[in-house]
């Protein structure tokens, strides 16, 4: 059974992961480039659903990182348009689909390792960046079970190599700046909450 603090945990992360996949992750300028040419803002080429996934995770723990995610999948699967191009089941069939089925055992380890060592920076940025490698391993072997799947059943080749360009290899750096700001975010909440 789960304690009611890792259910607060799953539903706050579930929410970061909705609110996360539908907003794209910025940066701007130093400030004192302010005065020369006002806020620039530069987009990351991600959103902030990867920084969620992981931050739930290390602020949670492995359950309640698991389950949020679970409860994410099941509820765009079924009936909310809760994926960054929409909902339901014919999702399954999306190249992308692995990546969101990977976050299930991302913030699985994500939380399992940010709770194995005394708080520290290092431990939690380790912990990030092994969710991260997970998702994108769980969500490169979908895309490789597919393509032999569709290359069983018809004529035509999916094209593997450029999907895993656009899925794992285009958006990692904006995905390790997350990873820099969740493993932040999280070291500076679990010092002020005591744990």
């Amino acid at each position: 059974m789960f304690s009611a603090t890792e259910l607060l945990w799953a539903f706050i992360g579930l929410l970061l992961t909705i609110g996360g996949t539908f907003l794209e992750a910025s940066v701007t300028a130093l400030p004192w480039h302010w005065s020369e040419s006002g806020i620039p803002i530069h987009s990351l080429g991600v959103t902030y659903q990867i920084g969620a996934v992981l931050l739930v995770g290390c602020l949670g723990g492995k359950n309640a990182g698991a389950l949020s995610q679970i409860a994410y999948l099941v509820l765009g699967l079924t009936w909310l348009p809760v994926f960054s191009q929409g909902g339901g089941i014919a999702y399954l069939k999306l190249p992308s689909f692995g990546y969101l089925l990977g976050f299930v055992p991302g913030a699985w380890i994500c939380g399992y390792l940010a709770f194995r060592q005394p708080l520290k920076l290092e431990s939690l940025a380790l912990s990030c960046l092994c969710g991260l490698l997970v998702i994108h391993l769980v969500g490169i072997s979908y895309l490789v079970c597919n393509y032999y799947i569709t290359l069983a059943n018809t004529e035509t080749i999916p094209p593997l190599v450029a999907d895993i360009q656009k899925y794992s290899l285009d958006p990692i750096p904006g995905q390790l700046a997350l990873v820099c700001a969740a493993t932040v975010l999280a070291f500076i909440l679990r010092r002020i909450m005591f744990y």
